[in-house]
């Protein structure tokens, strides 16, 4: 709960001194004598049973009969007046909010102590959004409390005790906390009071019965006019309640306060119904933008990767901004980063699309350029206006080099081992989108401990600055990261990333930000064992032969006996089918991986063999005792591959 310090001893009530009234606003009241004032205070009338109340005119002195209306007629004029400016920047207070906790806090911090001395607001639990039917029970929940604090008053201890208690409003009661839950039973008054939708003095008829079910059983109700039971309604029904509360040395409400207690209320609601829906809307767009990215990042043999995505800005989470890395035949893997025009729903979807087209076309296995082609005319299938920049690049671990297409995108920055960064030189090429548009790639090398770094515009674009100035940037800050590890080390690959991103200034957000990070470790020519067999009955065992020769050369005799058999299996297979020669090839990482590739598309299915069939047990058998297998259809034929796991 949050307090404001106050003296109500040697001090009147704002609402009491017509002349030095506290503004609801520094920065919205206006100018002038009548930018002091705020609520007024009651009707100069005497109360029926008080006598006269503490703002009451007295009577004119003969012969001033005529001055005593005008000066009523000025002082009711100049209190309307005042209560419009408090309700207009009231309401502009409440409105700014966002989210559920803004819009409740300022509804707060507008009322107390303007026009309350404490408030307390209640919402429905759950709260229900847009169209959905609320669940049953009817459950409100005080969401937050705020009210003046005494000079004399010991401070609290610990901000929940704060929280639930309501004012001193009658000189007897010490402060009681109030009921954190309270159900609606149907057809009692609490319901027929929030049916009602106007507010009402908690001295009528059905509040003095609806007040205490709400703030709970044994809690002090101020009497008279010091309480405004307002209820919250928002575009299609109630989903709380707002309680204000006056304390006795301050005067208690009129009846116009009434009118202004329902437009808070109801520009409260609206807020909540405003806030409640997008939260839902950013909560589908925090899902949607999750789904559309890896979840992680695979560990493919020779690189290391690391990612980072970062939004626009809190109020704008999704975007069209993605990366990827897919495994390819041959220990290879693609690396991929695009960016859809626009930061709606729509882009993100668009951006899905692109994605899982890339991911199905990389798996075919077609060349850099051939990708960025079928994605262009996968846009222009999408619709007219569907633009987008994308890279595409494919790293081969074994022969250290990496073949980049590019469709419009930045272009990539590698940073070598000893700390020389570079941005490298391959064609721009044009959106995917544009159609009509032929894409070049270009095959570079690619050291081993260099860091090839991918990004999008939002990296290195902004209003302060263009993207050749942010490339530029970007390149200086990479070399001078790389100073700091020496020139025999390449800098950690995430705290890489992070620094990257700290190349950021407050300005600098403009675009959502996709980055993707690869080091090339690369595989020795000693780790690698590579032959042509020719398709023939012989290749089995020719097979077989040079296997247990690569395994003695490298240590691993463990593995001969089962390597030799499932090889054996694999390449009968392929040698069966094959019109070419067939390919055989053994990697070793901190994993054994062999792969066999033969010019036949058809891919191999495991299958149970029946007790008097002769063959179909070969992939069985490299199922059971592989740690992994599998089958990639090539634009050239098929990869057949398994894994073995090192001693």
């Amino acid at each position: 709960m949050t307090e404001h310090p106050t003296s109500h001893e040697g001090r009147q009530p704002l609402a009491a001194r017509p002349q030095e009234r506290a503004r609801p606003r520094q920065e919205e009241a206006p100018q002038g004598a009548a930018a002091t004032a705020a609520i007024p205070g009651p009707s100069p009338a005497p109360h029926p049973a008080k006598g006269p109340g503490p703002n009451a005119v007295p009577n004119p002195a003969p012969g001033a009969e005529g001055a005593a209306p005008v000066a009523d007629t000025q002082t009711l004029s100049r209190r309307e007046g005042d209560r419009l400016r408090f309700v207009g920047a009231a309401t502009r207070r409440i409105a700014r909010g966002i989210d559920l906790d803004e819009i409740v806090l300022g509804l707060c911090r507008a009322s107390v102590p303007t026009f309350s001395d404490a408030i307390l607001v209640y919402l429905r639990d759950p709260l229900p959004v847009g169209d959905e039917r609320p669940v049953n029970p009817f459950v409100l929940r005080l969401r937050r409390t705020d009210r003046l604090r005494l000079a004399d008053e010991e401070s609290e201890t610990g901000p929940e005790g704060e929280r639930l208690r309501l004012p001193v409003t009658d000189p007897q009661a010490g402060l009681l906390p109030a009921a954190d839950l309270c159900e609606i039973r149907a057809g009692g008054a609490l319901a027929e009071v929030l049916r009602g939708v106007r507010p009402v003095f908690g001295d009528s008829a059905a509040a003095r019965v609806a007040l205490p079910e709400l703030l709970g059983a044994g809690r002090t109700v101020p009497t008279g006019h010091r309480a405004i039971l307002a209820p919250l309604r928002g575009r299609r029904r109630v989903i709380g309640a707002a309680v204000f509360l006056r304390g006795t040395d301050r005067p208690p409400f009129e009846a116009n306060d009434l009118l202004v207690a329902a437009q808070l209320a109801t520009h409260t609601a609206l807020g909540i119904d405003k806030a409640v829906l997008y939260g839902r809307e950013a909560y589908i767009a925090d899902e949607l933008q999750r789904t559309m990215l890896p979840d992680s990042l695979p560990q493919p043999t020779g690189v290391r990767l690391a990612s980072r995505y970062l939004p626009a800005a809190e109020t704008a989470r999704v975007g069209g901004d993605w990366y990827d890395a897919i495994p390819l035949p041959g220990s290879r893997v693609a690396l991929v980063v695009g960016d859809v025009m626009g930061h709606s729903m729509t882009s993100a979807a668009i951006m899905g699309q692109l994605r899982t087209t890339a991911q199905t076309l990389a798996g075919l296995d077609l060349p850099p350029q051939e990708v960025l082609h079928h994605l262009d005319e996968q846009a222009q299938r999408l619709g007219s206006d569907r633009m987008a920049t994308c890279l595409y690049a494919v790293y081969d671990p074994v022969a250290h080099r990496i073949t980049i297409a590019n469709a419009g995108h930045p272009p990539p920055v590698l940073l070598h081992l000893g700390g020389r960064a570079e941005v490298l030189r391959v064609p721009p090429g044009a959106p995917i989108g544009v159609g009509g548009v032929d894409f070049e790639a270009v095959e570079l090398d690619a050291p081993a401990g260099a860091t090839l770094l991918l990004y999008t515009d939002g990296l290195v674009e902004s209003r302060m600055r263009d993207v050749w100035t942010g490339i530029e940037i970007l390149r200086e800050r990479l070399a001078a990261t790389a100073q700091l590890t020496g020139p025999d080390h390449s800098p950690p690959l995430e705290a890489l990333c992070d620094d990257v991103l700290d190349m950021l200034g407050p300005g600098d957000r403009d675009d959502d930000i996709a980055l993707l990070a690869a080091r090339f470790d690369g595989i020795a020519p000693s780790d690698v064992a590579y032959w042509f067999l020719e398709p023939e009955d012989a290749a089995p065992g020719r097979a077989r032969r040079l296997a247990r020769r690569a395994l003695s050369r490298w240590g691993l005799d463990d593995l001969s006996d089962e390597v030799e058999l499932l090889v054996s299996e694999v390449v009968t297979n392929a040698v069966r089918y094959a019109e070419r020669p067939v390919t055989l090839r053994l990697l070793r990482t901190d994993i054994l991986r062999c792969e066999v590739g033969d010019d036949s598309p058809q891919l191999p299915r495991q299958r149970r063999a029946r007790e008097t069939d002769e063959g179909g047990r070969g992939l069985f058998l490299v199922n059971r005792l592989a740690r992994r297998w599998g089958a990639t259809r090539l634009s050239t034929g098929k990869v057949v591959w398994f894994e073995m796991a090192t001693p």
